[in-house]
C-alpha cells in the first residue's frame, strides 16, 4: 500500500491522500500523522473505494509521518461508522472521532502525575485555598481537573503544592484492571428468570447477530438475567457493552456488578478524569478490558474481541443525543450488534413502540417476565382528580396523598414523590408590576433555585444571583414564585410532615457519583423518609422498605408539543411507580391529576399496559408517525433573527415535491431563542419507502448559506423544541 487516503477531523476538510513511506506499514483503520501545510494532524485510514477523493498524482503526495502505535480500527466498527454517517446525515469524520475517545491515549502508556490532598491544615489559610481543602476531599487528580472541581485558578493549586497541602502521586497510566470472574457468585434464579437467561446464554456462546428484547415488569429480575449473560460472554473470552441512559444509575450497577463478578467493571463516560478516560480506552482497545458500562458515547468504542451488547432501560429518552451527531444509541447498539456479529439485548420495563413493534413482526426474540422476583406484587395505582379533591389553598399535595404519607411515616416506611421539575418554581414574577424573569439567551423563564439562591436557565446554564426587589419597578420584596419544583414539595412536606427526614434528588443535588452513593446508601439504611424527586428516580434504585409513591402532577409530561408525549408519560409514571412495594411490603401508587380520563391516565391506573401500547400504536398508524413512517427535522439557526429566518424561508422555498414525503413549516422553533441564537424548524413526514435521508442530502445540497447559519439536520426526532 504506497497510497492513503485519510478521514481528517476537520469540517471544512474532506478525506486527503498521502504517500506512504517505504518500510512503513498501513491498513484501514490505522491511526497515523501526517502533514498538512506547516501542520502535523490526526488522520485515520480508510478504504480509497469508500470514500470517494479528488484523485492528485502520486508525484504531489506528502508522505506520511508516523504511525500511531495502536490496534488499527476493525472493520465492523468503520462500517458502523458510515452508517451512522449516512442514516443520521452526519459527517463521517465527527462519527469516527466518537470512536477515538481519548486523543491522549494514542501515544501509548507511561505514566501522569495527580495530586491529592496531603492532610495538613495550617492555622491560616486564604479564602481560595480554604475553599479548595474543602472541596478536595477524597480527590485524586491533575491540577487542571482539580482546579475546576474546587472552581479556584491553577495557580492556587500550584501554591498549595509548594506549601505541603497538595502531593504529587505518580500513576501508571496502562495498569490492569481487577478481573471479573464469571463464577464468583452465581445467584439463585427463579424458574422465570432461568429460561430468561438460558436464552441469553446460549445466544452468546453461539455469535451471530440475535437481537433480543427482554421485557420485564419493574423488580422482575432483568439485570440478574443478563448478567448470565456477560459471565458466558466472560467465559468465552469476549467483551462486553453495557449501555446505561444516565450516568446517575452507574452506581448502584456498579455495586451489583461488583457483587456478582467479584471485580468492578470499566467506566466509559464524559465525567472521567484524563487519566482515566486513557486507561479505559487503550484497555478497550487492546482487550483487557472485560465489561465496559457507559453512556451512550461508549457505543464507538474500538473493541478488540466484542461479544455481546446490552442496552439497559432501552426506552429511555436519553439514548438520543439532541446535538453533534444526533443519533439514538438504543437504534445504532442494534446495528453494531449486527455488524459484529453478536447478541443485543435490549431491557426494559416499559419498551418504546418501535421495539415492539419489531418483537411482534418477529425481527426481535421477545424474553418476557410478567411477575416481579420473591413473590413480590406490583403496586396498587389509584388516582386523585384534582377536581374533586383538590390541594388546601398554597399547597400542592392532595390531602388523601398527605394522610397515607403520614400513616406510612408511623409505620417506619418509606414515600417518594416524583415531579419532573427541577428547583424551586419554574417562574419568578413581581406582583407588583408583573414583571417576569426572562433567560436573556433563550426563550424561557428563569427558574427559581431556593436552595443556593438563584434564578437558572435550564437551558443554557445561564444564572443571576436572586435579586431583593424587581429589577423592572424596584419594588422591594415583591416576587411571587410561580408553580411547584421539588425544592417547593419539599419544603410542603417539611411543614406538613417536620419529623420526617427528606432527600431532594435531582441532577442538581445529586451531581457526582459520590454524592449519589451517598443517597443509595442512606436510603437503604433507612436514614430517609421521604425521597422528593425528578425522573432521576424513577429506574434502577431498589428500596425495601419503599412502599408509597406519589405522582405530584401527572398531567405535566402531557403538555407541549411532543409527539410522543403520552407514551414517554405511560414509561415515566409506570417507571417510578415500580420503585413502590418492591420487597416484602405491599407498595402503593397514587397519581394525582386533572385530566383521569385522558387515555395514558386510565391505562395506568387500569394497570392495562397492553391497552395503551394498542391504542398509541394505532394513533400512530394513523398519523404515519414512526415505526409505521419516518420523522426528521431541519432545525436552521443564527444569531441573527432575520439571517435565520431568511435561511429558513430559502429552504421552505425550495422543497422537493414528492407524493412519498410531506415538509411542514418552516415556522420558529417552541424554543424561538436558544443559547442566544435564534431557530426555526421544519418537521418532515415521509412513508417508509421513502429515501428520506438522500432527499434531504439532495435538497439541501443545492443551497448555500451565510457563515453564521447553522442547518442542524435530525432523524427520528426526539425533541421538538
Amino acid at each position: 500500500m504506497n497510497r492513503a487516503r485519510l478521514l481528517v477531523f476537520n469540517a471544512a476538510l474532506g478525506p486527503l491522500d498521502y504517500r506512504v513511506p517505504d518500510g512503513m506499514a498501513v491498513e484501514p483503520g490505522s491511526l497515523v500523522i501526517a502533514p498538512l501545510g506547516p501542520r502535523q494532524i490526526l488522520g485515520l485510514v480508510w478504504e480509497p473505494e469508500r470514500l470517494p477523493a479528488s484523485e492528485v498524482p502520486d508525484a504531489r503526495l506528502r508522505p506520511l509521518l508516523e504511525v500511531l502505535p495502536v490496534p488499527p480500527l476493525q472493520a465492523p466498527l468503520r462500517r458502523l461508522i458510515e452508517w451512522t454517517a449516512d442514516y443520521y446525515c452526519a459527517p463521517v469524520a465527527a462519527v469516527a472521532r466518537m470512536a477515538l475517545g481519548s486523543s491522549a491515549a494514542l501515544r501509548g502508556g507511561g505514566t501522569t502525575t495527580e495530586y491529592r490532598l496531603t492532610g495538613e491544615r495550617p492555622a491560616r489559610l486564604t479564602p481560595q485555598r480554604a475553599v479548595a481543602l474543602e472541596k478536595l476531599h477524597g480527590e485524586q487528580a491533575t491540577i487542571r481537573e482539580l482546579a475546576a472541581i474546587a472552581g479556584v485558578s491553577e495557580g492556587v493549586l500550584r501554591g498549595m503544592a509548594g506549601a505541603g497541602l497538595l502531593e504529587p502521586v505518580t500513576i501508571d497510566l496502562d495498569r490492569p484492571y481487577p478481573r471479573a470472574r464469571p463464577d464468583f457468585a452465581v445467584p439463585e434464579l427463579s424458574s422465570a428468570q432461568r429460561a430468561a437467561a438460558e436464552t441469553f446464554v446460549a445466544a452468546t456462546k453461539a455469535g451471530g447477530f440475535a437481537p433480543v428484547l427482554l421485557d420485564g415488569v419493574t423488580g422482575s429480575g432483568k439485570t440478574e438475567c443478563y448478567f448470565e449473560a456477560i459471565a458466558a460472554a466472560l467465559a468465552k473470552g469476549t467483551q462486553v457493552l453495557v449501555l446505561l441512559p444516565e450516568i446517575a444509575l452507574t452506581q448502584n450497577f456498579l455495586r451489583r456488578f461488583e457483587q456478582r463478578f467479584g471485580a468492578p467493571p470499566v467506566l466509559w463516560h464524559s465525567s472521567l478524569k484524563s487519566a482515566e478516560r486513557r486507561r479505559a480506552w487503550r484497555a478497550i482497545v487492546s482487550g483487557d478490558a472485560q465489561v465496559v458500562v457507559g453512556a451512550r458515547s461508549a457505543l464507538f468504542m474500538p473493541f478488540a474481541r466484542l461479544g455481546l451488547i446490552v442496552v439497559d432501560e432501552a426506552h429511555e429518552v436519553s439514548f438520543k443525543q439532541d446535538d453533534g451527531v444526533r443519533y439514538n444509541a438504543r437504534d445504532v447498539a442494534v446495528i453494531r450488534a449486527r455488524f459484529e456479529a453478536v447478541p443485543v439485548i435490549l431491557a426494559s420495563a416499559t419498551p418504546a413502540l418501535e421495539s415492539m413493534q419489531l418483537a411482534d413482526a418477529g425481527i426481535y426474540t421477545r424474553v418476557e417476565l410478567p411477575d416481579r422476583f420473591g413473590g413480590a406484587q406490583l403496586p396498587a395505582i389509584e388516582l386523585i382528580d384534582l377536581r374533586a379533591e383538590p390541594p388546601d389553598r398554597g399547597r400542592w399535595l392532595a390531602p388523601r396523598l398527605v394522610a397515607e404519607m403520614r400513616e406510612r411515616l408511623a409505620h417506619g416506611e418509606q414515600s417518594l414523590l416524583f415531579l419532573n421539575r427541577r428547583g424551586y418554581a419554574p417562574l419568578t414574577l413581581c406582583r407588583n408590576c408583573g414583571y417576569r424573569f426572562q433567560c436573556p439567551n433563550c426563550t424561557a423563564w428563569l427558574v427559581e433555585h431556593r436552595l443556593s439562591r438563584r434564578l437558572a436557565c435550564h437551558h443554557c446554564g445561564h444564572q443571576v444571583a436572586q435579586p431583593e426587589a424587581c429589577p423592572e419597578c424596584g419594588t422591594p420584596e415583591c416576587l411571587v414564585a410561580c408553580g411547584p419544583g421539588v425544592e417547593r414539595i419539599a419544603d410542603e412536606v417539611a411543614e406538613l410532615l417536620p419529623e420526617a427526614r427528606l432527600a431532594v434528588v435531582t441532577s442538581d443535588t445529586l451531581n457526582t457519583p459520590e454524592r449519589i452513593a451517598e443517597f443509595v446508601a442512606a436510603a437503604e439504611e433507612k436514614l430517609i423518609d421521604v425521597i422528593v424527586g425528578t425522573q432521576l428516580v424513577t429506574k434502577g434504585y431498589h428500596f425495601p422498605e419503599l412502599t408509597l409513591v406519589g405522582v405530584v402532577d401527572a398531567d405535566l409530561g402531557l403538555e407541549g408539543g411532543d409527539l410522543r408525549a403520552g407514551e414517554r408519560t405511560y414509561q415515566q409514571i409506570a417507571q417510578v411507580a415500580g420503585r413502590a412495594g418492591r420487597g416484602e411490603k405491599p407498595g402503593e401508587v397514587l397519581i394525582q391529576t386533572r385530566h383521569p380520563e385522558a387515555a395514558v391516565i386510565a391505562a395506568l391506573a387500569a394497570g392495562d399496559r397492553d391497552a395503551f401500547y394498542a391504542a398509541e400504536t394505532e394513533a400512530r398508524r394513523e398519523a404515519g408517525a414512526p415505526p409505521f413512517g419516518r420523522w426528521a427535522a431541519i432545525i436552521v439557526s443564527s444569531e441573527d433573527e432575520a439571517e435565520a429566518r431568511d435561511a429558513a424561508r430559502a429552504i421552505g422555498g425550495s422543497r422537493p415535491s414528492l407524493p412519498d414525503v410531506a415538509i411542514y413549516g418552516p415556522a420558529p422553533a417552541p424554543m424561538a431563542l436558544l443559547r442566544g441564537r435564534h431557530r426555526f424548524r421544519l418537521l418532515i413526514n415521509a412513508r417508509r419507502s421513502a429515501q428520506l435521508q438522500d432527499v434531504i442530502r439532495e435538497w439541501l445540497g443545492a443551497l448555500r448559506f451565510p457563515p453564521g447559519v447553522r442547518i442542524a439536520i435530525d432523524i427520528d426526532p426526539y425533541s421538538f423544541v
